[in-house]
């Protein structure tokens, strides 16, 4: 009995330290014209084409949801996941990112830019060394505005999106380089 109570009150708390105050998520969808979730990125948008973010889509934000951030990352890649491209305090009511977005810093509605793992801001497509790769586009809601300057790195992100997350959403795509 006090393992199942220990259990749930795990469950609980973790809920409340992640999903944010209300212990709820969301599921928001995320998709992209470019390619369906599971199959492969065109190579339009890697490191063996033209380099460019693809359009990913949003569906199903919380109406209150105050922001939300985009983090597109490898889990396969060598040295440990590889970030590709974050974007941060994206106006709630933005539901399409477009294909080909700039690398500025910040845009005139406030949405951010954060650091890749090249230390540049902006996209930068997949390019794994070797094999098969999955790359995750995740789209978070929060309950607040991050309000950080631009070029933040992922873990700062992460720790200031700490209990704020109020809805959650993934898209992924594969690629391998034809060589």
């Amino acid at each position: 009995m006090i393992r199942v109570l220990f259990i749930v009150f795990s469950f609980l708390f973790f809920s409340y330290e992640v999903f944010g105050k209300g212990g709820v998520m969301v599921s928001i969808k995320v998709s992209s014209p470019a390619f369906k979730n599971g199959d492969f990125i065109p190579s339009k948008y890697t490191c063996d084409g033209d380099d460019v973010s693809p359009e990913i889509r949003i569906e199903g934000v919380p109406t209150n949801a105050k922001s939300l951030v985009l983090i597109n990352d490898d889990p396969d890649a060598p040295m440990g996941t590889w970030d590709h491209w974050i974007l941060y305090d994206i106006p709630p009511n933005v539901t399409v990112i477009p294909e080909g977005i700039k690398p500025e810093k910040i845009f005139t509605n406030g949405m951010k830019h954060g650091l890749n793992s090249w230390g540049k801001l902006g996209y930068g497509g997949p390019c794994p060394p070797g094999g098969t790769h999955r790359y995750y586009f995740k789209v978070y809601a929060l309950d607040i505005l991050l309000d950080i300057p631009p070029g933040a790195t992922k873990s700062k992100i992460l720790k200031s999106m700490e209990g704020r997350v109020i809805g959650y959403g993934e898209l992924m795509g594969k690629y391998s380089r034809k060589r």
